[in-house]
């Protein structure tokens, strides 16, 4: 998997890119007065942002766990990637859609089109720098995904800092294909209606990748644990430790992109000794750390061995065991 230096690395990349791809379209948008490009720079300005909150994020994800914050500060980056996702939809979004609406409706029938060539310019060097920028955060996340679908990735995968940049970079390279054919099919076609719908369908794909964003980090924030299958397998690794009769619920949770909780109540088989007791948790701890890295806390629940007459064990509904 793609560290998270990597991943730096295509935010860094996005930030300078996308600082100065927003100012030369302000530029050509004062000059050739198309809404389109207007809210292109919008886009690029709220991208550039987006990046240095990520990067907040991502190093408040790394400060160690204090008294105030005894399981780290990991959640730290689903918060901020949270507040990306806000500022597309409400400020890239909103403000592009506004713009698209507030040019239509004030369209005047004999409205002149402005000269397109420095929009058409700064469009072509824009595909040319986002095309870098986003050259390299495919890269990393094409790493960090293997073999596995590009969508199964984004919605299994616990660091948003890996497809965050994709998604918006995505975004940025439509916006543009957008934002071209509006202005270049309402210079053909002679339609200024047609600048303001570009700008209208920027913002509306901007809020797109939000509701993306923020549908996922709203899963992680709340506290999402493994998928089915990896619980499936910590069950299977648990269960086939010689010590071990069988386990309860098994509680998972990620406090960070690196950083899982799993929680268990286990029934050990009949006759085991403190001691083996304790081996053997230390066996399914070392297993499963094997198995998943990211498992830095394993929480392993019992109570007193069962008695010679009574080798029945209860597992409670939580987890934990009591024995009769």
């Amino acid at each position: 998997m793609t560290t998270q230096g990597g991943s730096k690395v295509a935010v860094i990349a996005a930030i300078l890119g996308n600082l100065a791809i927003a100012i030369i379209k302000f530029i050509a948008a004062g000059i050739s007065g198309s809404s389109a490009m207007i809210s292109e720079g919008i886009h690029s300005l709220v991208d550039t942002g987006n990046g240095c909150l990520l990067l907040v994020g991502m190093k408040s994800a790394t400060r160690p766990a204090d008294e105030g914050h005894p399981f780290g500060y990991g959640k730290s980056l689903y918060f901020w990637t949270n507040i990306v996702a806000i500022s597309i939809f409400g400020i890239g979004g909103g403000m592009s859609l506004y713009e698209g609406i507030s040019h239509i409706r004030h369209v005047a029938p004999n409205t002149e089109l402005g000269d397109p060539t420095a929009a058409y310019i700064v469009l072509g060097l824009a595909m040319v720098i986002e095309g870098i920028s986003f050259s390299i955060a495919v890269r990393h996340f094409y790493a960090a995904k293997g073999k596995a679908r590009s969508w199964d990735f984004i919605k299994e995968s616990k660091d948003p800092s890996l497809y965050t940049v994709v998604l918006e970079d995505s975004a940025a390279l439509l916006g543009l294909v957008i934002a071209f054919l509006g202005i270049f099919l309402g210079h053909l076609l002679h339609n200024p209606y047609l600048d303001g719908i570009a700008s209208m369908a920027i913002g509306l794909l901007l809020m797109s990748v939000a509701w993306v964003l923020v549908s996922r980090t709203k899963d992680l924030l709340l506290g999402e644990g493994v998928s089915p299958a990896v619980l499936a397998d910590i069950r299977r690794r648990v269960e086939s430790d010689p010590a071990i009769d069988r386990a309860g619920n098994i509680l998972t949770m990620y406090m960070g992109p690196h950083d899982m909780l799993v929680n268990m109540g286990v029934c050990f088989t009949p006759g085991t000794t403190a001691e083996q007791m304790h081996e053997a948790i230390r066996r399914v701890e070392a297993d499963l750390r094997s198995a998943y890295p990211e498992t830095n806390r394993v929480y392993i629940e019992t109570e007193s061995l069962p008695t010679a007459a009574t080798d029945v064990c209860h597992l409670d509904g939580l987890g934990g065991r009591r024995a009769e």
